[in-house]
């Protein structure tokens, strides 16, 4: 479609406001402009999309199927524009932002817990994380730092090593016999939970130990560690998780490891950035202080730090 026959945000906004209230007459008041400029604004747009998004019936007006599925891409368009914009209204000029992805229960658990002081050092720096759990071009989609689990490989990137992996069984004190397990196998009279993204997590924990049970694929799968290890505090089986994730319930006694063996991960946890921006300011900043905080987790108030030229 040629953009200047793209409907403009004042039709979209129009047509929202009418289907809410299914009213030109009110959709004009909120907006104020008139019953007409509103009528005029909604008939562009069913000429624009070649069908009809409204239909009077007994003088009442109605939004027809069509105008259904459009209004709800359009409320999506109109949310999207609404917080990019207070998005760059919350900031001063001289402020930065500096765009991040990170896996889910790793940026939660182990990233966030090292981020606090970051603001203080950094100022004119405003972190924008979100969540990715799979490969994309750092370049295309404009991120500037990207952690993941892998060998440390990222196309046209620069990798930082930040922590290896190992796998350990944990479960529900409750669940624990009274003297524990007496083997490994003894845990497949629990429900073994199962994760989506590493589905072979407990075949490996077990050849490891140079046993076999044709229940290591059997149990219920969850899509992250974060509901993996809720499941496993609340008492739904064992889980295998990797230990960093599940450190603050293990510190905390709300979960315990089943059994001692640990499977050491062949992959790791990285820091990658694309290889044009090392040097970057705000890149280099966020680098520095990652590769600071990778061994001491930073938690509780911290006090401004020295003055630094990073």
């Amino acid at each position: 479609m040629n953009r200047r026959h793209l409907p403009t945000l004042t039709a979209m906004q129009c047509f929202e406001a009418a289907a809410r209230h299914l009213s030109f007459t009110r959709a004009a008041d909120e907006l104020s402009l008139t019953q007409s400029a509103v009528s005029k604004q909604v008939a562009q747009l069913e000429a624009i999309l070649e069908h009809p998004l409204f239909r009077r019936v007994r003088r009442r007006l109605q939004v027809t199927p069509e105008g259904s599925l459009y209004l709800t891409e359009v409320r999506k368009v109109l949310a999207q524009v609404e917080m990019s914009t207070r998005y760059m209204q919350s900031y001063g000029g001289e402020s930065e932002v500096l765009n991040v992805t990170t896996l889910p229960t790793f940026g939660a658990r182990w990233l966030v817990p090292r981020l606090n002081g970051f603001r203080l050092r950094y100022p004119g720096v405003y972190l924008n994380i979100g969540i990715r759990t799979q490969p994309f071009d750092l370049e295309q989609e404009r991120v500037d730092a990207a952690f993941f689990y892998g060998r440390g490989v990222w196309p046209k990137a620069e990798c930082i090593h930040m922590l290896d992996e190992e796998m350990v069984a944990v479960c529900a004190p409750s669940l624990v016999p009274t003297g524990g397990f007496d083997d490994p196998l003894a845990l497949t009279q629990q429900v073994l939970l199962q994760s989506d993204s590493r589905p072979e997590a407990w075949h490996a924990w077990f050849a490891d130990q140079r046993l076999y049970t044709q229940h290591s694929y059997h149990g219920p799968r969850f899509d992250t560690f974060e509901m993996l290890l809720r499941a496993a505090r609340v008492g739904c089986g064992v889980a295998l998780v990797p230990r960093v994730l599940a450190a603050e319930e293990l510190d905390q006694g709300l979960l315990v490891q089943a059994w001692p063996h640990a499977l050491a991960s062949r992959d790791a946890y990285y820091l990658a950035y694309p290889e044009h921006k090392g040097e970057v300011a705000k890149v280099r900043g966020f680098l520095d202080w990652m590769c600071e905080h990778r061994d001491r987790p930073t938690l509780g108030p911290v006090q401004a730090p020295a003055p630094t030229d990073a």
